[in-house]
């Protein structure tokens, strides 16, 4: 998804597997966070992002990884652990 810089999504899940999604996760990209774009580079890329209060850069490649959604989530929507971390609705 591309999100315009100004925009505020909500992470719902994070791709891929061993450290790249352990780092992406570590870094607050969790799923249930609110997450605003602040600008991005000429290019593209990298991207700065506003996560819990602090400016995080990404490549895109790594924000790639990021599933997000422009609803926030509902009380209903809880991270399954078992099914790698992907939010279900209950």
């Amino acid at each position: 998804m591309d999100v315009p810089a100004g925009g505020k999504v909500y992470v719902t899940s994070v791709k891929g597997t061993g450290a790249i999604r352990g780092r992406i996760m570590a870094m607050g990209l969790v799923p249930g966070t609110a997450v605003e774009v602040v600008r991005r580079a000429p290019l593209g890329d990298p991207l700065e992002l506003m996560v819990k209060g602090y400016n995080l850069s990404l490549r895109a490649t790594e924000a790639g990884l990021v599933t997000v959604s422009f609803a926030p989530p509902t009380s209903g929507d809880v991270p399954d652990k078992a099914a790698g971390g992907k939010v279900h609705e209950r």
